[in-house]
C-alpha cells in the first residue's frame, strides 16, 4: 500500500501533483487564500526537501501556503486531515477521481445494528455501489472523543492501539536554539576572510564585503520518565507517548528511574512501538519499585548532563511525585537540573484529577524549580502539551500558576502542605538586600570566603 509520502513526481504510478492540487482546493475551501503560483513554488520545493519525511513535508508547506499567523491552526487541521496514513483495506486511487466519484454518488447510510442477527440491507433493496460507499452509524467521531478524555489508567487493549495511533498523528517542534559558531549569511558581523578572497578580482580593493551570523541548531529534548510501583497504571502508555515523541525529533534522550536510572535512548530506534517497550522493560531493573527521584536526578546530573544536556535543551520529567528519599536533596538536584536547561517541565498523571494539590515531599520540594507544571493523564493532555512545546519562547518565563518559594532556597524547612500564591508582603530592610537575586533558579551556587570583605578584612 502506497501513502501519499511514498509517491513522488517521478513515479508513473504516483499521483502527488493532483493531491497537491486537491490539498490546495481543500485549503481555499477552509477560507486560507492559496494561489496557483503558491502551489508552484510548493511543487519547486519538493525538489530540495523530501516529500517522504512527512514533518518536513509540513514545514514547507506551511511556510509557502500560510500567509496570515491566525491560519495555523486551521492548516495544521487540514494537513493533518488530508495528509493522514490510509487505513486498512483502503484503495490509493488519485484523490481526484475518488472525490468526483463521490460527488455524483450519496452514501449509503445503514442503521445501527441490533444484534440479532436479522439486518437487512436499505428499503429499495438496491446496491449503489461498492462497500466502502456505506457509512456505519455506529462508527462516528464519538468513539474517539470519548478516548481523547479517557484517563490512560482505565485503558483497554483495543483503545491502547488505538491511542497508539492517535500519538502518531501529534506534531512535535521545540524550536530552535542560536548556537556561538558562525556562518555565511547577512549578520552583523564583517567575515574578513570571505571579504579578501573576495576582492581579489579587484586587485585588493575593498569594493564587496562578506558578512557572518549565528548559526541555529533545533533543540534537543530529555525525557525522564517514574517508573516505580504507584505510576504502573500510567507507565506503558508513557512509554509509548516516549517513542512517539522520539520518531518525530531527531535529537531526544530518554531516561527511565524508579530507584536508579537507566538511559533507553537505543531502544526508541525500534520502529515498532511493542518490541521497544517489550526491550526497555526487561531493561529496567528496578520496574515498579520504590521511588528515589532525588538519587535518579542526581545520577543524571553527574553522569549525563554535560553529555546530553545542552544549554538551550528542553527538559521533561514524569512523575507523580511521590518520592521515599531525602526531599532536601531532590531540591538540590532538580535545581541544578533546572538551571543546566532551556526550560524544565513536571508532567504528573495525577494532576488530571480536579482535587489534586502538589502535597507529597518530592512535588513541595520540587515546585519552586519547575517552570511548567502540566498534567498527562490523557490524550487532550497530550495534545496540549504539544500545543505548548510547539510555542515555547525564546526566554524563560516563571509558570504563573505555581511562583517559586524562595524559602527553600538555602536548605530551610520545606512547608508540609502546598500554599496558592499570595499578595507579596513588604520586606524589612534587612531582608531587601539579600533579595536581589532573581529566584532560586538563577542564583550561584558558589559564594567566596572573602566576597564582601574590605581590602584590610
Amino acid at each position: 500500500m502506497t501513502t501519499p509520502f511514498e509517491a513522488t513526481s517521478g513515479d508513473a504510478d504516483g499521483h502527488i501533483l493532483s493531491n497537491l492540487l486537491m490539498f490546495a482546493e481543500v485549503l481555499r475551501k477552509v477560507g486560507l487564500d492559496v494561489g496557483s503560483s503558491n502551489v508552484l513554488d510548493l511543487v519547486r520545493a519538493l525538489e530540495y526537501a523530501p516529500i517522504g519525511r512527512k514533518q518536513d513535508f509540513r514545514m514547507v508547506a506551511r511556510t509557502i501556503l500560510v500567509h496570515r499567523k491566525q491560519d495555523l491552526p486551521i492548516f495544521d487541521e487540514a494537513f493533518q486531515a488530508f495528509w493522514r496514513r490510509p487505513a486498512l483495506h483502503q484503495t490509493t486511487h488519485d484523490l481526484r477521481s475518488m472525490g468526483e466519484r463521490r460527488r455524483y454518488r450519496n452514501p449509503q447510510v445503514t442503521p445501527p445494528r441490533s444484534g440479532n442477527g436479522d439486518e437487512t440491507g436499505p428499503e429499495t433493496g438496491e446496491d449503489d455501489g461498492p462497500p466502502g460507499d456505506r457509512v456505519d452509524l455506529t462508527r462516528t467521531y464519538s468513539a474517539r472523543e470519548v478516548l481523547r478524555q479517557k484517563d490512560f489508567s482505565s485503558f483497554s487493549p483495543v483503545e491502547i492501539a488505538e491511542a497508539k495511533q492517535m500519538m502518531t498523528e501529534l506534531s512535535w517542534d521545540l524550536g530552535r536554539r542560536r548556537t556561538r559558531r558562525m556562518a555565511p549569511g547577512n549578520g552583523d558581523w564583517l567575515d574578513l576572510r570571505r571579504t579578501l578572497r573576495l576582492n581579489l578580482k579587484y586587485g585588493g580593493e575593498i569594493l564587496e564585503t562578506a558578512r557572518r551570523e549565528q548559526k541555529d541548531k533545533p533543540r534537543s529534548l530529555v525525557l525522564l520518565c517514574d517508573v516505580s510501583g504507584s505510576m504502573e497504571r500510567y507507565t506503558r502508555m508513557l512509554l509509548h507517548f516516549i517513542h512517539s515523541v522520539a520518531r518525530g525529533q531527531d535529537r531526544v534522550e530518554a531516561f527511565l528511574f524508579a530507584t536508579r536510572l537507566t538511559r533507553i535512548t537505543r531502544y526508541l530506534n525500534h520502529r515498532s512501538i511493542d518490541q521497544a517497550v517489550t526491550d526497555v522493560a526487561r531493561a529496567v531493573p528496578d520496574w515498579a519499585g520504590g521511588t528515589r527521584i532525588g538519587e535518579a536526578i542526581k545520577t543524571f546530573n553527574y553522569q549525563w548532563l554535560r553529555r546530553v544536556l545542552e544549554s538551550g535543551a528542553v527538559a521533561l520529567v514524569i512523575s507523580d511525585g511521590w518520592d521515599r528519599g531525602d526531599p532536601e536533596l531532590l531540591a538540590q538536584e532538580i535545581s541544578r537540573l533546572q538551571r543546566s536547561c532551556h526550560r524544565l517541565i513536571w508532567l504528573n498523571p495525577l494532576l488530571g484529577s480536579p482535587g489534586y494539590e502538589p502535597l507529597t515531599r518530592g512535588m513541595q520540594a520540587a515546585m519552586p524549580y519547575i517552570d511548567d507544571f502540566l498534567p498527562v493523564h490523557n490524550l487532550n493532555s497530550l495534545e496540549e502539551l504539544a500545543r505548548h512545546l510547539n510555542n515555547l519562547s525564546d526566554r524563560r518565563t516563571p509558570f504563573p500558576s505555581f511562583p517559586r518559594r524562595r524559602e527553600t532556597r538555602r536548605g530551610q524547612a520545606l512547608g508540609s502542605r502546598y500554599s496558592p500564591p499570595t499578595e507579596p508582603q513588604p520586606e524589612p530592610a534587612a531582608a531587601q538586600a539579600e533579595s536581589k537575586e532573581a529566584g532560586p533558579a538563577t542564583a550561584p551556587t558558589f559564594r567566596h570566603p572573602l566576597w564582601g570583605r574590605g581590602p584590610g578584612g
